[in-house]
């Protein structure tokens, strides 16, 4: 999702560019519909590298986002020249351990297209790219229950982690102070917290988390009057899709430079909602499965009040 912006740039700003994309077999749905990838490259078998398919292509240079062992290895076989983004994990270990900011105080995206600078490639300030198809945007909303199809509020109640997300009872408080209908969101794994949602507020909330595959879960958020959200997959989205976000932030920090990226020119505001002057936040770069400290002060202490009037549009 985060690199689309460089994609397009590329594709738009170097005429006769061929635009190639090697990603994982499972991030697939996110990128087969982007019309500005030529050709998309994906892993085979247990992740295996197409390092064959790859050296046949015989590219120019080799644009390296992820900058790992496993894209070092894709540079070192095919041999042309590599520009590679800068991932600042000394930077960010001094946040999570000493406590010293040393970040810079711009999103991954703006940085992602650093990386491709030297092409004379510039931020064209429209945000990120999501694309799903006519099929499947009717698919996420044939789902919907009669209920919920003049409107409604999406709710990704899940994230990777278990403290990058809000506590269960805080999920069921929240959704009951929205007095609106809302549709959870997420994947298999939500299903169950989703029906636990449902079954203690009531008919207002629709559990779609599970019911259908990434892309139609996408045009649920498309359609929602807004969105709340951990730090997920679906907030990026959210964001490409312009929607008004409340992005709730526990264990990690905006700072890292993954919140939502507002594209120029978007009316819909954008929320960050997160406990402040905590001494041990941030515990982490990416996230644990429960509270190192016991408290996790970082998301029960999350103010419920102000997310709500937020995503309702009651703020001004």
């Amino acid at each position: 999702m985060l690199t689309s912006p460089v994609i397009r740039c590329l594709k738009e700003q170097l005429p006769g560019a061929e635009v190639h994309f090697l990603t994982k077999r499972s991030f697939e749905p996110v990128l087969q519909h982007n019309p500005y990838i030529d050709r998309l490259h994906l892993t085979g078998t247990g992740d295996q590298l197409p390092l064959r398919e790859l050296k046949a292509e015989r590219f120019d240079a080799i644009i390296d986002l992820h900058h790992n062992l496993r894209t070092l290895r894709v540079a070192a076989a095919l041999g042309v020249k590599r520009y590679a983004f800068r991932k600042l994990n000394v930077e960010k270990w001094l946040r999570v351990n000493l406590k010293v900011d040393r970040l810079p105080k711009l999103h991954i995206v703006d940085r992602y297209l650093e990386t491709v600078a030297d092409f004379g490639v510039r931020n064209d300030g429209k945000g990120l790219d999501y694309f799903i198809s006519e099929d499947e945007e009717q698919e996420g909303l044939s789902i919907l229950p009669p209920s919920h199809r003049n409107g409604y509020i999406g709710f990704v109640i899940g994230a990777r982690h278990e403290t990058k997300r809000m506590p269960d009872r805080n999920l069921v408080t929240l959704c009951g102070m929205l007095k609106r209908p809302v549709v959870l969101l997420g994947g298999k794994e939500d299903a169950e917290l989703g029906e636990f949602i449902r079954h203690r507020v009531g008919e207002t909330v629709f559990n779609a988390c599970g019911k259908t595959g990434l892309n139609a879960s996408a045009a649920l958020v498309k359609h929602a009057d807004s969105i709340i959200t951990h730090d997920t997959g679906l907030m990026h989205i959210a964001a490409a899709f312009g929607k008004r976000i409340v992005s709730v932030w526990g264990n990690t920090i905006p700072e890292f430079g993954m919140y939502p990226y507002k594209k120029q020119g978007s009316t819909e505001p954008i929320f960050i909602e997160e406990v402040k002057n905590l001494s041990c936040r941030p515990c982490s770069k990416i996230g644990y499965g429960k509270c190192p400290k016991g408290h996790f002060r970082c998301m029960r202490d999350q103010n419920l009040f102000a997310i709500a009037e937020h995503t309702l549009g009651r703020d001004t």
